[in-house]
């Protein structure tokens, strides 16, 4: 595997491989907040969140690259160094449990080291969707600050 920046020819790829990454994250909003809060909060993810993937990825703000493994994006990560934030992360399922969470997440803090950021940030869920990204975080150095966000359906 090899980290390289970002491509044009990657986007489709990345928001690809993004949008079944994050699959059973969304899932887990929707056994949390249940029906009629997931559908008021996320009435359509999958158009939603491959937007954002496109827009970020497209940021002349924020910097992205690359896990590529046989001229092929499996993982990406996205971090703005203005914020000192780890803002995007993603690997093809196809793809973890191989390592490759950890090493755009060790590549990214690197990153932001060199620009002189002295306090990184990466924000996750603490549904059990997120829990995978929580671990690799937690074994990058992270340290969480646990925060609640509460939800009430007012329209019937």
């Amino acid at each position: 595997m090899v980290i390289r920046p970002l491509t044009a020819d990657d986007i489709g790829t990345v928001v690809e491989f993004s949008l079944r990454a994050w699959a059973p994250v969304f899932d887990s909003f929707r056994a949390a907040l249940g029906v009629p809060i997931y559908t008021a909060l996320f009435p359509d993810w999958e158009s939603t969140q491959a937007r954002a993937v496109e827009d970020v990825c497209r940021d002349d703000a924020t910097a992205v690259w690359v896990a590529d493994q046989q001229d092929r994006a499996v993982g990406f990560v996205a971090i703005r160094l203005e914020d000192g934030e780890i803002h995007m992360l993603a690997v093809d399922p196809d793809h973890q449990r191989q390592g490759i969470g950890s090493s755009l997440t060790s590549f990214a803090v690197e990153r932001l080291r060199e620009a002189g950021v002295t306090l990184a940030v990466v924000g996750t869920g603490g549904d059990p969707g997120h829990a995978p990204a929580r671990r690799t975080y937690e074994r990058a150095g992270f340290t969480a600050f646990p925060q609640v966000q509460y939800y009430k359906r007012l329209d019937g």
